[in-house]
């Protein structure tokens, strides 16, 4: 795989050619997790007994599974259903159906939990960004909660699908590209990922058993204000989004996604996504912080999705940061798994709490990788 071409005129523009001159801010970032909560040891039983058996033959795969599990570094999940239902929910029909409903209710708890954090009720949204890449819905999952919620009904919709786990970053970096030109606007990010509704029983590949082990269920949603709307509010203080960029890598489809078929959302994950970083991931920070006068040493903080541990050690490795510079990703993945797109919000939530926004006013980086394959990358400052 080739490495990425150096910096160019064209990838160093001004702030103002790329990006225009206005900043968009983040007033707030809440995170909602579904009620029924396992441990790892616990989940690992009754998926291995729905997909491998009992039988003598299975023994291995089922020591496989375990190894994975464990591997994987997560310590409990939220489950969108109660653990003892996976057994028997059908197919792909049944599964989405549940994502609908069970989505729809988190949805809207996370957008109401982030509107209240911001001193803003329903009717102030302007535009509504929904991402999810775990079920699907026409119409898609805005329209079914703008009435339950109070949006107005001339709110702007955008449903994204497809992105996967990169969709937290780039959700906020298109939203920040929309209120460049709308600075008085009002804009939310919805992400809703429900993995464990995308479970393969009939499929014992290594993927599909490294993905149980991994991936949970959960939502969250990120309120952001236009310039002129941030200051008329007074927050001042609130993390701005200075610039974004995005990253796709060539030859590189089937490193992550879904193979889409009667079952539903069959999972592909290769092995090189730790490859992929520590060949690009370096030279595109390093070009990106460059375009805005900064270096990688000068980032105060990184919310970095958490991909899983061979994925956080190579971005730890390939960036050459502190041991401890992700430790808030590392404790998400512990306490809740990868929540796909929903993941990398989780982190800026805690970030958000735990962040002196005066005293710390050193930049940040958001990041993300995902399916195409692809990374996205938003710096932000206090």
């Amino acid at each position: 795989m080739a490495a990425p071409a150096s910096a160019s005129g064209d990838t160093c523009r001004s702030d103002r050619q790329r990006y225009g001159s206005g900043m968009s801010r983040i007033v707030a970032a809440r995170a909602v997790l579904p009620e029924h909560v396992y441990s790892q040891e616990q989940i690992t039983g009754v998926l291995a007994d729905a997909l491998l058996g009992d039988e003598p033959a299975a023994v291995v795969r089922r020591e496989l599974m375990r190894r994975l599990h464990t591997a994987a570094e997560v310590r409990t999940r939220h489950l969108a259903l109660p653990l003892d239902r996976y057994r028997d929910l059908g197919g792909f029909g049944a599964a989405n159906d549940v994502w609908i409903d069970v989505g729809r209710r988190l949805g809207s708890d996370a957008v109401a939990a982030a509107l209240a954090a911001a001193g803003l009720v329903p009717s102030d949204v302007d535009l509504i960004v929904t991402t999810s890449v775990t079920g699907l819905a026409v119409p898609s999952l805005d329209a079914r909660i703008a009435h339950r919620l109070g949006l107005r009904d001339d709110v702007k919709r955008m449903p994204l699908f497809g992105l996967g786990c990169v969709a937290g970053a780039a959700g906020i970096a298109r939203i920040h590209d929309y209120l460049q030109g709308r600075p008085d606007d009002v804009a939310v990010l919805l992400s809703v990922e429900l993995c464990s509704l995308t479970f393969q029983r009939g499929d014992t590949s290594t993927a599909n058993l490294v993905g149980s082990g991994l991936f949970g269920d959960g939502a969250a949603a990120v309120v952001v204000l236009g310039e002129r709307r941030a200051a008329a509010a007074g927050h001042d203080h609130a993390p701005r989004v200075r610039a974004t960029r995005s990253r796709l890598y060539p030859d590189s489809e089937r490193v992550m996604g879904w193979d889409i078929g009667e079952t539903g959302f069959q999972l592909v994950l290769a092995a090189t996504v730790p490859d992929i970083v520590d060949t690009y991931l370096k030279g595109d920070v390093e070009t990106f912080l460059a375009a805005h006068g900064l270096a990688v040493s000068d980032v105060d903080t990184w919310i970095a999705h958490p991909g899983g541990p061979k994925v956080i050690e190579a971005i730890v490795r390939t960036l050459g940061l502190k041991p401890d510079a992700l430790d808030v990703t590392r404790r998400s993945l512990a306490s809740v798994g990868n929540l796909s797109s929903s993941s990398v919000l989780h982190v800026l939530q805690e970030t958000l709490a735990t962040r002196d926004p005066v005293a710390a006013s050193r930049p940040a980086v958001m990041l993300a990788m995902g399916p195409g394959f692809c990374s996205e990358l938003v710096l932000l400052d206090w």
